[in-house]
């Protein structure tokens, strides 16, 4: 039987890493039907600087596909298999620690405008967003935090080595997503700063030294 185990957990390792995302809704969504805790506001002196922006809705939505797209891609590369493992191991272990951080110090927001200034289908959007996503659980901030973490695995991924461009691209999409939670009143700037340390803490924990870390300055193909 345990042979038999073995067999499938190598045969469907990347399904295995999946299986994730079902656990991670649960808890987030038995998180967001909380009522009676007591919700600790985040907010500071930046997000009064960073004005509401509808537009950005478009960026905040990519995220979506960003994320997923990524994944998926990084799965597909069996040569590279470990460069697949590591970014889920980054996404599922701050992801976690997003939702201990959620359960053990309630929190949420209150920036979010009464009314828009316009009328347009971005704002239709974002009206959309804000009626099918609480204010509360922000701290940090998911989409900054995975952001951050499909981001660097894009970068470090030996498959895109000599896709400079993509990487680049990579990059300007991630700034976006992180600006869009602030300029739509999404996630205060607290938040933005938090999944920052968060990752930066994870980073070190799942990819190790600096060889590790950024292999693209190093050679050959193993880490």
């Amino acid at each position: 039987m345990i042979e038999k185990i073995r067999i499938f957990v190598v045969r469907h390792r990347y399904a295995l890493a999946f299986c994730y995302v079902p656990f991670y809704f649960l808890w987030f969504t038995a998180l967001e039907k909380r009522t009676a805790v007591e919700f600790n506001y985040m907010h500071c002196v930046v997000d009064d600087w960073i004005p509401f922006c509808e537009y950005f809705i478009v960026p905040y939505l990519f995220w979506f596909l960003y994320v997923s797209a990524s994944v998926v891609f990084l799965a597909l590369q069996p040569k590279y298999e470990e460069d697949f493992f590591r970014c889920a191991a980054a996404l599922i272990m701050g992801m976690t620690a997003s939702l201990i951080i959620c359960t053990v110090f309630p929190n949420a927001q209150s920036m979010r405008p009464e009314v828009f200034e316009n009328n347009n289908i971005f704002t239709r959007l974002v009206a959309h967003l804000y009626s099918t996503d609480t204010s509360t659980n922000v701290f940090p901030s998911v989409h900054c935090y995975n952001s951050f973490a499909v981001h660097m695995a894009l970068w470090r991924c030996r498959a895109l080595r000599d896709k400079k461009g993509i990487r680049i691209a990579s990059l300007v999409v991630c700034v976006l997503i992180c600006i869009s939670t602030m300029a739509l009143k999404q996630h205060s700037f607290l938040d933005f700063v938090g999944a920052g340390a968060l990752y930066l803490l994870i980073d070190k924990v799942v990819y190790g030294n600096p060889a590790n870390r950024y292999p693209l300055l190093h050679s050959g193909e193993k880490y």
